[in-house]
């Protein structure tokens, strides 16, 4: 992928759609050429440059959070991204950021504010849920104390072994508490087993300067959104508090004027981004780069930061992406499961993947263009499902008869074979904690 970027520098004062689209995709690495082999180092900047990885626990093609990788570096070894993740000081852990997200184990305190604010209002409350079951949660506490790491369904063994009676001693409750435990800040994912959490007490998994920081709330929600204006290059208020799901615009506001006065963002106008006819207000980040071009093709989990704010999406793309996991089968109108499909600087597509492993054979469950198909994005399509298929070690892939793009796809994928349409596949959730 060959690119020519501009720094703006000076900004520039207004972007087309086009030019705005190019920012973001360059922010979120989509202008870069994918590595030969895509290792720990690569892993590490392509989290560096989105900040959050988003966890979702439906797994019909690939857990949410090792694609985002893929979408940026192709076929890599997703045990690398796991030992990153999962290690047992590991250099990020998870948290409340973006909903469930992991974060670098460093950023910690930077969440400090959510933490007190979660705990004033779920943990302080008279006679509210927390307050009621106090007794099983300093008994969960001290599990975790004296034995470390532990899964929900340990700790609700161990208590019925031990001969504990009673309504509180529901393997829900137990789940609850430590749920509670980790939106406060006292408890830490100490990895997974399968996509179960494994919990600890926070100072047996992240480094200790991480947990003696204490950061103010206005530099907390200030050093937030300058990450997260860097992350999307170009951006709205909106955008910016999606990022992290700031709920206080205030807030939002505030440290939007605190970096435009040192210089980190500029006002811009982007044509097309408008509410009520009036242009919306936006900032572009002063280090952020607008390539001439951008000739990326990658599929999209929904979770990715490129689509996972849906207002941002319908802007930057003119995509109207809603996930129809929920929705009943016959009135599905895409598919389960579906993921967008960018080729060069915009999104074209959206494409529903399983992998059938008992057959090992990747799926094509439906497959839809945006408007009218473009020159040559069957090929980039076909290519990429290729290389998905080698990264999950799927020998073979079939193409379904639903949407109107799959005949275009399944003419320059020789080898696929062909299966009937709206072959409508079983959710496959793992066991996964509330939030």
């Amino acid at each position: 992928m060959s690119v020519l970027l501009a720094r703006l520098a000076p900004v520039k004062s207004s972007l087309s759609g086009p030019e705005a689209r190019r920012i973001a995709l360059a922010a979120q690495g989509f202008s870069r050429s994918r590595p030969a082999a895509a290792g720990t180092r690569q892993l590490n900047q392509a989290m560096a440059r989105m900040a959050t990885l988003q966890i979702d626990s439906v797994n019909v093609f690939a857990r949410s959070h090792y694609m985002p990788l893929f979408s940026r570096l192709g076929s890599y070894d997703t045990a690398a991204l796991d030992r990153l993740l999962f290690a047992r000081r590991p250099a990020y852990t998870e948290y409340w950021a973006h909903v469930a997200a992991f974060i670098p184990a460093t950023d910690w305190a930077l969440f400090g504010f959510r933490m007190d604010d979660l705990r004033a209002k779920y943990g302080s409350a008279a006679g509210g849920w927390f307050d009621s079951h106090r007794d099983i949660v300093e008994w969960v506490r001290a599990e975790l104390t004296e034995r470390g790491p532990l899964r929900p369904a340990q700790i609700e063994h161990d208590a019925k072994k031990g001969g504990a009676r009673g309504p509180w001693w529901d393997w829900d409750v137990v789940k609850r508490s430590l749920e509670y435990l980790w939106m406060f800040g006292e408890v830490a994912v100490a990895g997974r087993r399968g996509f179960e959490r494994r919990y600890a007490m926070a100072h047996d998994v992240l480094p200790a300067e991480a947990l003696a920081t204490r950061i103010d709330r206005d530099d907390a929600v200030r050093e937030l959104v300058r990450r997260a204006a860097k992350a999307y290059g170009v951006a709205t208020a909106a955008d910016l508090a999606d990022y992290w799901r700031i709920n206080d615009r205030g807030a939002i506001l505030a440290a939007v004027a605190d970096l435009e006065s040192a210089g980190e963002l500029q006002p811009v106008t982007v044509d097309g981004w408008t509410r009520g006819g009036r242009p919306m207000p936006a900032w572009v980040h002063t280090e952020a780069a607008l390539p001439r071009r951008v000739d990326a093709a990658a599929l999209l989990t929904p979770f990715d930061p490129v689509v996972w704010f849906r207002d941002r999406a319908e802007r930057l793309f003119d995509f109207e992406y809603r996930i129809e996991i929920y929705t009943p089968a016959p009135k599905r109108r895409y598919g389960y499961y579906s993921l967008p499909v960018l080729v060069g600087d915009d999104i074209v597509g959206r494409i529903d993947l399983k992998a059938d492993r008992a057959r090992s054979t990747l799926l094509v469950q439906s497959a839809w263009w945006e408007q009218s198909a473009p020159s040559g994005a069957a090929a980039r399509v076909a290519d990429e499902l290729r290389t998905a298929a080698r990264w999950q070690r799927l020998e073979s892939i079939s193409v379904s008869r639903w949407g109107d793009a799959v005949d275009d796809i399944a003419d320059v994928l020789p080898e696929a074979a062909r299966h009937e349409a709206r072959a409508e596949v079983a959710p496959v959730l793992a066991v996964e904690p509330a939030g």
